[in-house]
């Protein structure tokens, strides 16, 4: 249910653009009415606002799954979203009405009838049920039809304004040819084995120099010492005694899981008649199309189509077709419940025959988890019962099945999986607990209880040298061995452009008027020019595309391999702390009128066309909120604003 100015339609279409009040072009703050503002002549009243921020918080959890509080709705400015969309509304209506624009009362009639919020048992618009759910939102029924009536004449404005905002064909067509470019590239990895001597061993001044400079490096965390207790299903487990016919009986009731038929992953496109099937059987068999092609050709994907693991019995008709196949490929014409369709067989799942003595143990280990589950949610109040009355934890590891336990926890570490540390739930509370907190009783998800003591933190400090000398060494040797990598590779790069530049043309040998005139020397011979060294440029990497991949590389490599400008030119690439040498051998020019490129294009075109309607539409209710007035009634706003506290 909505007010004026902002109705679901309204929502949903106008929602793409959030205006701050900065935009409205306001002119006056006023106070003393129960309108919290408007634009022109039509008025925002506080109702409307009130439900409008209620909305926008219920949306947020909605969203996210956690409920605000009104100073965190307000701190992130979901009461200036709220505003916006109403102002928004407002100047689009307060248009419509100078423009005349306005629909019927068989359009207002038809969005009531057939709105859901109105129906009765029976499915049919129920007219006491539209008069109690509008009473109940304080709404009154001339007032609900003239919103919806201004939602529709809103709409026919936002569609007029909007309908030519297309993006042009150059601009859709540069961005094309700009994805889908292709490369041809050279690539090398330099190591330290490029190098042409070793590292040199520093000495320990230069270490602790190092380590001084980069105490970031080696300094440790800050580490809170907690001692905790802790009860997990999984220790109770090995004790708890599990009734052998109780298995038995778990097992039957679970029989699918461990008896299962042959299985077969199946796809199955319907047509409406036999003759169709027939025919798209035939262009599969000739090759002329693909089984994804015909899904396409009737307005569905493979997703629409996927029945997933299915027995021969649950095919019916088609079950011995789409059995028979030894290997994935296309079954039919066969009947389906649907009509005559097209079998695509993807994979064959063996029968599954898991008699009950292999089955045993897990079930075993299932069933004691779950008793021993049962046992902890029954000890919980008595555990925590006992830390009110003033029981430490040492106690409770006493004279509970609670097991002790101390961990130095950074925050860093998830700890393994025998760990507390791994779960979330304990590294949320150790984070939060602070020293002379009283220990409480929290649960894990997975049934488990646990409670803890903060009994130091230490604050981060720097490691001394004398402990972590291994550890700077290692990393000076890296950053230095990085260091020289990276100068090499410009040497090699230099190196490689220079061997691409074009040969001079060879010279004439050097010769004598005498030796030509005696014919020693052919005048017209040349000496060879010596054969440029040509530096190993690496591996080579054929029409590479934008966003591709090279097995083993960092994608940074892939990506800066498309920012070198001219063909020849080679560049130094430092890459996740690896130093590589790129070679931009040919650029291909991408074909857009290729009809692959097409899908590609229209989602170019639908994105470019969406960004420009919605600066369009901004303009236009700048324009309309800066030719009509803004006014704004503070006061109102605020009120609204402490009600919701």
């Amino acid at each position: 249910m909505r007010g004026k100015g902002k109705q679901t339609i309204v929502w949903l279409l106008m929602g793409m653009l959030v205006l701050g009040l900065g935009g409205f072009g306001v002119t006056n703050f006023s106070g003393g009415t129960a309108d919290i503002g408007g634009v022109g002549k039509v008025d925002v009243g506080s109702q409307d606002y009130a439900r409008a921020l209620r909305n926008e918080v219920q949306d947020f959890a909605a969203r996210t799954g956690r409920q605000l509080t009104p100073s965190e709705a307000k701190s992130i400015g979901i009461d200036q979203v709220a505003l916006s969309r109403l102002f928004v509304a407002a100047a689009m209506e307060d248009e419509a009405n100078r423009l005349g624009v306005s629909v019927g009362n068989k359009a207002v009639g038809d969005q009531i009838v057939k709105s859901p919020a109105f129906a009765g048992l029976d499915g049919k618009f129920d007219r006491a049920r539209y008069a109690d759910t509008l009473n109940r939102e304080g709404i009154r029924e001339p007032e609900f039809e003239h919103d919806l009536r201004m939602d529709e004449a809103r709409l026919i404005l936002q569609r007029a304004t909007l309908a030519a905002v297309t993006a042009p064909a150059p601009v859709t067509d540069r961005a094309l040819g700009w994805l889908l470019e292709t490369r041809d590239i050279h690539w090398k990895e330099l190591t330290a084995a490029d190098l042409t001597a070793p590292i040199a061993t520093p000495d320990d001044a230069t270490l602790e120099a190092w380590h001084k400079a980069n105490a970031d490096r080696f300094t440790s965390p800050e580490t809170r010492k907690i001692t905790y207790v802790w009860l997990t299903p999984e220790m109770l487990e090995k004790d708890v005694q599990v009734d052998e016919q109780g298995l038995r009986d778990l097992y039957n009731q679970r029989i699918d899981e461990f008896q299962q038929p042959e299985r077969r992953m199946v796809e199955r496109l319907v047509f409406p008649t036999p003759d169709a099937a027939a025919e798209a059987k035939a262009r599969l068999d000739k090759g002329e199309t693909s089984f994804e092609q015909l899904a396409n050709e009737r307005g569905l994907s493979l997703n629409d189509i996927d029945l997933g693991e299915v027995s021969k019995a649950d095919l019916g008709e088609a079950g011995d077709a789409v059995f028979a196949l030894d290997q994935p490929g296309i079954a039919g014409p066969a009947p389906s419940n649907l009509g005559p369709a097209l079998f695509a067989m993807n994979a064959i799942l063996e029968p599954v025959n898991v008699p009950f003595e292999e089955a045993r143990e897990d079930l075993r280990v299932e069933a004691a988890v779950d008793r021993a589950r049962r046992q902890i949610d029954d000890q919980t109040g008595t555990f925590s019962d006992e830390l009110a009355g003033g029981a430490t934890l040492e106690d409770l590891a006493k004279d509970t099945p609670l097991e002790l336990g101390q961990i130095d926890w950074t925050g860093k570490d998830e700890g393994g999986p025998n760990s507390i540390a791994a779960y979330p739930e304990f590294r949320e509370h150790a984070a939060s607990i602070a020293e002379g907190d009283f220990p409480e009783l929290f649960t894990f998800e997975d049934g488990g209880v646990f409670a803890m003591r903060l009994d130091k933190i230490e604050p981060p400090a720097l490691i001394p040298f004398a402990e972590v000398r291994d550890r700077v060494l290692e990393d000076w040797t890296q950053n230095e061995t990085h260091r020289q990598l990276l100068t090499l590779a410009d040497e090699r790069r230099v190196e490689t452009e220079a061997a691409t530049d074009p040969v001079l043309s060879p010279t004439p040998a050097a010769t004598t008027p005498v030796a030509q005139a005696v014919g020693a020397v052919d005048p017209q011979a040349t000496m060879p020019a010596p054969a440029p060294v040509q530096p190993d440029k690496g591996k080579p990497e054929l029409n590479l595309a934008r966003g591709g991949f090279i097995n083993g590389v960092p994608q940074d490599v892939v990506t800066k391999a498309f920012e070198i400008a001219e063909m020849g030119e080679t560049s130094v690439i430092d890459a996740d702390n690896r130093v590589f040498l790129v070679t931009l051998d040919q650029i291909h020019s991408a074909d857009i009128k290729a009809e692959s490129a097409q899908q590609i294009r229209d989602g170019i075109v639908a994105g470019q066309t969406d960004s420009l309607r919605q600066d369009v539409f901004e303009y236009f209710t700048r324009a309309v909120q800066t030719r009509a007035g803004v006014t704004v009634n503070q006061t109102a706003v605020d009120a609204v604003n402490a009600q919701m506290q």
